[in-house]
């Protein structure tokens, strides 16, 4: 795939291996080959050949500028300006997101199935997780899972009691010696 000046060029296809090799996205920079991804991604999603600001093809643009950066903070994870710019990216995408969800449903789903996002709901309220919450939730499912096995086992011993006194009642063998005299 040559860069996006060079594809329309005659030229291009007579020329050597290497001339190629040099037009091509494989030795272009990471803002062509972003530019490039970009457009693509756009194109899924555009309402028409001139529709450059949608709210579609925002979350397109965002979306690989987003997927850029992820592979750009796997190769350098000390990185925290990119890490940053990721995080700011994903949170104006949220807000297109949640925004196109709102008014048009149908066209979301559109943009989440042809871009390959998954949208979750945001939390009712943000926690900031310590060490201290951590132990102390970890503390909280121990004796929930230690109460439920309690009760348990006190109900299964409830049922062992009760079907063993229905078995045990006795069933009246003489009328004459048992009830209501008359």
């Amino acid at each position: 795939m040559l860069k996006k000046d060079y594809e329309n060029v005659p030229l291009v296809e007579k020329t050597d291996d290497v001339v190629k090799r040099l037009l091509s996205l494989e030795m272009a920079s990471n803002k062509e080959k972003l530019r490039v991804k970009m457009e693509q991604l756009a194109d899924k999603v555009r309402r028409s050949p001139v529709d450059c600001g949608s709210f579609e093809v925002q979350i397109a643009r965002l979306t690989a500028k987003i997927r850029n950066l992820q592979e750009h903070s796997q190769n350098h994870p000390k990185d925290k300006v990119n890490k940053r710019n990721m995080l700011m990216a994903i949170d104006r995408r949220k807000k297109l997101l949640k925004y196109l969800r709102c008014t048009r449903y149908d066209i979301f789903e559109n943009v989440c199935k042809q871009l390959g996002i998954q949208y979750t709901f945001p939390p009712e309220y943000y926690r900031r997780v310590t060490r201290r919450w951590l132990a102390k939730k970890a503390l909280c499912i121990k004796i929930y899972n230690e109460v439920r096995k309690r009760r348990a086992a006190e109900r299964q011993k409830q049922n062992n009691l009760t079907s063993s006194s229905i078995t045990k009642l006795e069933v009246p063998t003489d009328p004459k010696k048992e009830g209501t005299p008359v």
